[in-house]
């Protein structure tokens, strides 16, 4: 027991170190094809094709920079010529009609929310506020992409290498098992994060139909932000709804709330809904179900585990971590009732 807590706690004091790898190990594994291509096509060395596997992945990278941090850093100034006071009246006479029209007392929907100390700031520039965040903490950002730029480096350098690095702890007697789990792991979660981009791509395409039904300017880059904001798991799809809802209503900054910007906020509300149920219910258990074989509620409490331990990275990496473990529990435990049940369907 005493190992355990020493093993948990030299983890959680490492954790930006444990995030880098993970980095290196998504990006190794998209970039390892183009590895192998160079290498094959063009006859190039393992260090020039890694070289240039790199540059392409940090070229691409870059452009996407390019083209969105204009949109957001634009989007976040007109979010911050809102009056949310102007708002909140809004919403609360809204609230008077209703209740006079239902003949229902009055609820005074927004007068908690004035007293807190977020929605009385709420005028800031937000999304700038995050860009400012960013770069206040420059040294340890650019740390970060070194060190996983360097990783992934010699991981696709040495397709190999983690695999050597994990066999020289084994006995001899388990190299073939620990061969099974490193097969296994590189196939369920190449298959993971496939599917999470076509995910992304799903939800951008219907927030996109969605943001230029509702005339909003930069309405695919803005689509594109909420689908990826759906990568940390169900804490994303909140913020993306609440920015998709402060871009509405900064480009309706002189339309009347109750005739005018309120049907656009609840066909938006609606239209998100939709595309989250689509999600929830049709695209995530076609892959969690098809590429790491978890159950859902595996899922669900992996993440939260993964949130209380490290925050959103934890979350991020929460479902190939618990794929990879459960991997490594079927070859090591499988005498075990509990494992069984898990790893039935691997």
């Amino acid at each position: 027991m005493l190992g355990i807590f020493v093993l948990v706690w030299f983890l959680y004091k490492i954790q930006a170190l444990i995030l880098y790898i993970g980095l290196a190990l998504v990006l190794s594994l998209i970039g390892l094809p183009v590895v192998l291509f160079l290498r094959r096509r063009f006859k190039f060395g393992n260090t020039l094709s890694s070289v240039v596997t790199l540059l392409l992945i940090i070229f691409t990278f870059s452009l996407v920079l390019k083209i969105f941090v204009p949109i957001v850093i634009e989007q976040g100034k007109h979010i911050s010529q809102i009056d949310f006071e102007q708002v909140k009246r809004d919403l609360n006479e809204l609230n008077v009609q209703a209740s006079d029209y239902l003949g229902v007392d009055h609820f005074q929907l927004v007068e908690a929310i004035k007293r807190s100390s977020y929605v009385q700031n709420a005028n800031v520039e937000i999304i700038p506020s995050f860009i400012d965040i960013f770069f206040s903490n420059i040294g340890s950002t650019v740390v970060g992409i070194f060190s996983v730029l360097f990783i992934s480096f010699f991981l696709l350098k040495d397709e190999y290498l983690l695999a050597r690095a994990v066999l020289s702890f084994a006995k001899n007697e388990n190299e073939q098992k620990f061969k099974r789990i490193l097969i296994k792991i590189k196939e369920l979660l190449s298959r993971y994060f496939i599917g999470l981009l076509l995910q992304i791509f799903i939800l951008a395409l219907f927030y996109s139909v969605l943001l230029l039904y509702l005339d909003v300017t930069d309405a695919v880059a803005v689509a594109l932000i909420c689908a990826f904001l759906n990568i940390v798991p169900y804490l994303g799809p909140l913020i993306g709804w609440g920015l998709m809802l402060l871009v509405i209503v900064s480009n309706n900054l002189g339309a009347d709330f109750s005739s005018g910007l309120l049907p656009l906020l609840i066909i938006a509300s609606i239209g998100y809904a939709i595309a989250q149920l689509f999600d929830n219910f049709i695209s995530q258990p076609v892959i969690f179900g098809h590429s790491v074989r978890s159950h859902p509620l595996e899922i669900f409490l992996s993440i939260l585990v993964g949130g209380y331990l490290f925050g959103i990275p934890g979350m991020i990496l929460a479902v190939p971590t618990y794929t990879a473990l459960k991997v490594i529990a079927q070859e090591f435990l499988s005498e075990y009732k509990v494992v069984k049940r898990l790893t039935k369907n691997l």
